[in-house]
Parts: C-alpha cells; sequence; structure tokens
C-alpha cells in the first residue's frame, strides 16, 4: 500500500491559520461510510446526527506550552519542545541548535530558568530542572502554545484559549486533539439534556502526530508512541452502549487509537469483552484493511495528504469514499487542519474491503 495513495493538492488558502470566530461555528461534512453520500452543514447541527443513548468519547489532554527558546553556555540560540513530562523536574524534547547540546550542559532560558541537558533517548533530549523546580511551573512562566508547523504565524494570546478543548483537564499535550475544539460548554450541555452520553479517556499528544510518512511502503511506517489512559469507568461506558444497542463516537483521531488500543489488547488478552481498561503506550497504526472493533461513528478534522490521520479515516470510511469526500471539501473550499472545519463520519462496515489502488494492484 502506497503513501502516494493518499495524496491529494490542497491550496495553501485551505489551510486555517486561525479558528472559527465561534467554537461551534465551523463547516461540518457529514459522511455516510456505507454509501459515501455526503451532506454540508455545521458544527451546531451536530445534534441532528446523534440518538439518545449514544457515547460521545473524548480526549480530556490539556496542551501545555510546550514550546521554549533560549541559549546554550556556549551562546547559540536553542528552541525546545518538549515531548513528554517524565516526573516534577524532568522531560524529554526536541532541541533545535546548530550544534546538539552535551549532556552536563546547561540551557538557559530567555525569561531566567535554566535546564541541565542531563542525556538523550535517541533523537531526544532529556532535560532537568535546577532545584527540583517543577517542568510545568517553568512552562507556565516561559512556554510558548506549541502551534503545529503548517499554521505560518507565530503564537498569539488568543491561542491559550482556543487551541485547548473546553474540557481539557490533565496537562501533558503539545498538540491538540483537534476535533474536539469545535464543541463548547453550552453545546455540551444541550447534548447532554438530549441524552448523548459522554466518557473522557486520555492520550497525550506528542510532537510526533506531525511526523510526516517517509516510507514509499506504508506498511513499514513506526507510528510515535503515546501515553493513553482509558479507565474502567470508560470501558464499562462502552460495554453497556454495544449492550443497550447504542452507537460509540469518537471524538477525535487520538479518541480512536485509545478505545482501538483497549480494544486490541482486550482481544490479546483473550477477555470475552470487546473492550477493558486500558493504561500504557500505544504505537497503533490504523490504515486500510484494519478491522475497528469498537468505534460506531467518528468526528474528526481535515488532515493531511499522506498523513497516518488520513489513512486513519480511510480505514473508517472506505478509502474510495474518504477520498471522494477529501475531493469535495477541497472544492467546496472547506478549511483543513487544526483550526479548520471538521467531519462527521459513520462507519463503513466494509471498509476494510475498499483499498488504494495499489494494494488492489498487488492482490490481482
Amino acid at each position: 500500500m502506497l503513501r502516494s495513495d493518499f495524496n491529494f493538492e490542497l491550496p495553501r488558502e485551505l489551510i486555517a491559520e486561525y479558528p472559527s470566530s465561534e467554537r461551534t461555528g465551523c463547516r461540518m461534512l457529514c459522511l455516510n461510510g456505507e454509501d459515501g453520500s455526503y451532506e454540508d452543514r455545521h458544527f451546531y447541527d451536530l445534534k441532528n446526527f446523534l440518538k439518545p443513548g449514544d457515547l460521545l468519547v473524548f480526549n480530556d489532554t490539556k496542551v501545555i506550552p510546550a514550546r521554549l527558546y533560549g541559549k546554550k553556555e556556549t551562546g547559540g540560540n536553542v528552541e525546545i519542545l518538549i515531548e513528554r513530562i517524565l516526573s516534577q523536574s524532568s522531560a524529554l524534547c526536541h532541541m533545535r541548535a546548530s550544534k546538539p547540546a552535551k549532556a552536563g550542559s546547561f540551557v538557559n532560558l530567555n525569561g531566567g530558568h535554566k535546564f541541565l541537558v542531563s542525556g538523550r533517548e535517541g533523537e531526544l533530549f532529556k532535560i532537568e530542572t535546577v532545584d527540583n523546580q517543577s517542568v510545568l511551573d517553568v512552562l507556565n512562566a516561559e512556554g510558548h502554545i506549541p502551534l503545529p508547523p503548517y499554521i505560518d504565524r507565530e503564537d498569539e494570546p488568543l491561542d491559550r484559549e482556543r487551541y485547548q478543548t473546553v474540557y481539557s483537564r490533565e496537562p501533558g499535550a503539545v498538540a491538540a486533539p483537534t476535533a474536539g475544539l469545535h464543541f463548547d460548554e453550552p453545546q455540551l450541555q444541550e447534548l447532554k439534556k438530549l441524552g448523548i452520553n459522554m466518557a473522557f479517556c486520555t492520550l497525550h499528544v506528542g510532537a510526533g502526530t506531525f511526523q510526516p510518512v517517509r516510507e514509499d511502503d506504508i506498511s513499514a511506517h513506526h507510528m510515535h508512541s503515546e501515553f493513553v489512559h482509558l479507565s474502567k469507568e470508560v470501558s464499562d461506558a462502552v460495554l453497556k452502549a454495544r449492550r443497550e444497542g447504542h452507537r460509540v463516537i469518537a471524538v477525535g483521531t487520538t479518541a480512536v487509537r485509545s478505545l482501538e488500543s483497549a480494544a486490541q489488547q482486550a482481544e490479546k488478552d483473550g477477555l470475552s469483552d470487546p473492550i477493558a481498561p486500558f493504561s500504557a503506550d500505544t504505537s497503533i497504526f490504523i490504515y486500510p484493511g484494519y478491522r475497528y472493533r469498537v468505534v460506531d461513528a467518528l468526528i474528526t478534522n481535515f488532515h493531511l495528504p499522506e498523513s497516518t490521520l488520513i489513512m486513519l479515516v480511510a480505514a473508517f470510511a472506505g478509502y474510495s469514499h474518504t477520498m471522494k469526500a477529501y475531493e469535495h471539501a477541497v472544492k467546496d473550499a472547506y478549511k483543513f487542519f487544526s483550526y479548520g472545519d471538521c467531519m462527521f463520519i459513520t462507519k463503513n462496515e466494509k471498509a476494510y474491503t475498499d483499498l488504494p489502488p495499489s494494494a488492489i494492484a498487488k492482490q490481482d
């Protein structure tokens, strides 16, 4: 299966640089996974596509101000992007500098704090605060919101609020679970009154979410790992919804990866239930041919060409349905990526048979 199967032309002007004026005001392309039909709506219409008893599963991770600027002891400029907080006083990070910082050296941040570079883990640097300061305290004092690389501007005060879901509560992500950015509190309260159930898992999104697929054969691609916590409360809510004939609706691809990782582990452990509590790193890679275990519908933004995220969507709705919907989205000037518009997609039960041209040619 080739990376190029998931390519499409995307005009630069369709990349959203700023969020919509109202969270619920974005456009929403509703795709019926079974027959590939679609309709143009707005996110405030979401209630019309939900039914009492449906379970919305959200990712409640909170974006941290993970980008920092400073200088090495030698005077060279350094840009730090936190990848994962390891403890109160230590973290793993990406570090951009003319020459790599050496273990045992210090990075002096522009606001007066400093980090000790204590070692390496592959491409990442391990850093530690001085005098056991809290990493989060340093980030809150000096950090910038880590806007994605395709947003061509510096972060601004508005990003502190808008690049964060209204239900975020677990600090640790360096990228937002962007499908959730469209919800506001009045809409959540309205959905609850309509009998829509809600559950919250946690997946701390890492910078690797923007890592491109470099292999021509996508099966050779290795996903970055991210930590997931899916509690017994969430797995019980999923089991109850399925038992009563209601849908499990993932809000975003990170919720998909959390749910499907937990379901995959339950299957691996030989459990009778299709899902169980899960608290571990996951590097699950979902692309066409994958059979979804627990997700029935998906809310998601529009994704990068040739990205693992469009591959995940194609595995859910079917390759041909997905690419036709994206073709429509481009022609109709939907806004793409983190601050862009979104899709509501129902599952195609036979999506695993709807494969890209390269995979079909290989089978033939």
